[in-house]
């Protein structure tokens, strides 16, 4: 299968999927996705973005929780 934004190569792979909204940040690791190799492009099935869009939603609870160090490129 080829990547419809670029012609590279699609691969099954796990990736980390990340979700940003305001000040709502979200890490869900370990998610099955179709990943371009040329372009990074990544495509989730219908069932996978439905279990996603439930982590947004908050109906699960975090196995970890992380502190991740904030920078401002503008101050510098």
């Amino acid at each position: 299968m080829k990547c419809v934004f670029c012609g590279g190569m699609i691969e099954n792979k796990v990736v980390t999927f990340t979700y940003e909204e305001e000040d709502k940040h979200l890490f869900v690791e370990h998610v099955p996705a179709l990943v371009c190799n040329k372009c990074g492009e990544k495509i989730h099935s219908p069932e996978v973005t439905d279990k996603l869009l439930k982590f947004a939603k908050d109906e699960f609870r975090p196995v970890k929780t992380i502190n991740v160090p904030v920078f401002d490129f503008a101050t510098f």
